[in-house]
């Protein structure tokens, strides 16, 4: 009965604006009531979010990593590993520098058997962020700072195993991912890391793609998802299994599981399925209006249309833009390519005439499958429901990326001292007596 006390009464504050405009003096609304949306209660040092301008690097903007990072070859895309030396000690590297990160998780890219026969006790249909998170725990035996913590390390230096296990991740993660990946969809053909590959291009490699363009296009991605301040499901969990002092494998197992979320990162998985719907109910050829009545459609359906808003960003997310940059450079006549586009030019006057949607324009998601796709992601050019399973694995490609800033923020985490997390929470009667008195 008490839940549903609490039901009627959060319905009750809802509905009593004038109460709710007392409470957001003290314990805002939309913090208590809507997920504590907007509250300021986390220190991330790697990256910040701008709701005008998107993501920033230690201060850079997307369009200026692509400027001033090190590249694999001139007028690229940024190296993840120059990425990942910025946002570890907030410089920017040389490409000696970078090269030599790159050299180092080559170094600490071996994985052990145990993982890959703990993977393989999964069925082969298992959801491959089932089957990537459960590698990256079994990985977890060969944590640094769980010995270390074992034997009595002093905290000031809880940082420095936590580092080791940090760069094994990230190392170790894309050897991980690229198993499953060839698990299920390549009959369990493994492709070995390559001994003068960097970072992104080895991830590609090992999936199965050599085109010097899904290499670049791998740079590109593994840099522009591999943070997003800490407010996100899973940087926030990352970072809140960590202030229990579990360890970096612990840590970003617990993070995988939050990305595997429909709202956060498996809603690239969503895009594609919904871009699939449109493609065979209404063929490539689509014209504007027949896409805006299907969008109209959508809505009226109670859903939402996948790829579009963001809990943030206020404009069109600066990693959708790069990304449709690298397609007009490299796949301009690309029919997916064009519907995305399309999309671009229909959805958000849409989703502004709804007059509920704060932001109706493109985030990350919109975008990043036709990419894959053009080189090749899928058996077929053309998507169709029988690609359904590569779909699923967009996600482990979002985990692979976001190792990167999951795990330097956890180095800073440990160096900075950062202490456990524990928020406060109230019942709805607390609630509700609350904006009582203030009322009053």
């Amino acid at each position: 009965m008490s839940f549903f006390r609490g039901i009627a009464a959060l319905s009750k504050l809802r509905s009593r604006v004038d109460l709710r405009s007392e409470l957001e003096d003290l314990i805002p609304e939309q913090q208590v009531l809507g997920g504590m949306r907007g509250m300021i209660g986390l220190l991330w040092e790697t990256s910040l979010l701008d709701p005008e301008e998107g993501i920033r690097f230690r201060g850079l903007s997307i369009p200026e990593c692509q400027k001033l990072l090190p590249a694999a070859k001139p007028g690229g895309e940024p190296l993840p590993e120059g990425l990942l030396w910025l946002l570890i000690t907030g410089k920017v590297p040389s490409k000696e520098q970078a090269d030599a990160l790159s050299a180092e998780l080559r170094s600490r890219a071996s994985v052990p058997d145990h993982v890959y026969r703990a993977i393989d006790a999964l069925p082969i249909n298992a959801h491959p962020m089932t089957q990537f998170s459960t590698g990256v725990m079994a990985l977890q035996v060969q944590s640094e700072f769980q010995k270390a913590y074992e034997k009595g390390i002093h905290k000031s230096k809880f940082w420095e195993p936590t580092y080791e296990d940090c760069l094994n991740v990230i190392a170790r993660v894309p050897v991980v991912a690229a198993y499953v990946y060839r698990r299920i969809y390549k009959n369990g053909q493994v492709i070995p890391l390559h001994d003068s590959l960097d970072y992104g291009g080895n991830f590609a490699h090992m999936l199965g793609f050599e085109d010097p363009q899904m290499l670049e296009l791998m740079r590109l991605y593994v840099t522009i998802h591999s943070d997003h301040e800490g407010g996100n499901v899973s940087a926030h969990t990352g970072h809140l299994v960590a202030s229990a002092l579990s360890d970096p494998y612990l840590s970003f197992a617990a993070a995988l599981n939050g990305l595997a979320g429909p709202l956060h990162g498996l809603a690239n998985q969503e895009v594609l399925l919904w871009i699939k719907k449109v493609v065979e109910e209404c063929g490539e050829n689509i014209t504007t209006e027949q896409l805006k009545d299907y969008v109209w459609k959508t809505l009226n359906s109670g859903k939402v249309v996948p790829g579009y808003g963001h809990g943030v960003l206020r404009k069109t997310d600066p990693r959708y833009t790069c990304q449709r940059e690298f397609a007009l450079k490299h796949l301009p006549d690309d029919p997916l390519f064009q519907m995305v586009s399309k999309l671009y030019e229909v959805v958000p006057p849409i989703l502004q005439q709804l007059g509920k949607v704060k932001n109706p324009w493109p985030n990350v998601d919109a975008h990043s499958g036709v990419l894959l796709n053009h080189y090749g992601y899928f058996y077929n050019k053309i998507l169709t429901w029988t690609n359904f399973y590569y779909d699923r694995y967009y996600t482990v490609l979002f985990g692979v990326s976001r190792s990167l800033g999951i795990c330097s923020q956890l180095i800073w985490d440990r160096a900075l001292g950062l202490p456990l997390e524990r928020p406060k929470s109230v019942t709805m009667d607390w609630l509700e007596n609350y904006c009582k008195k203030a009322a009053a």
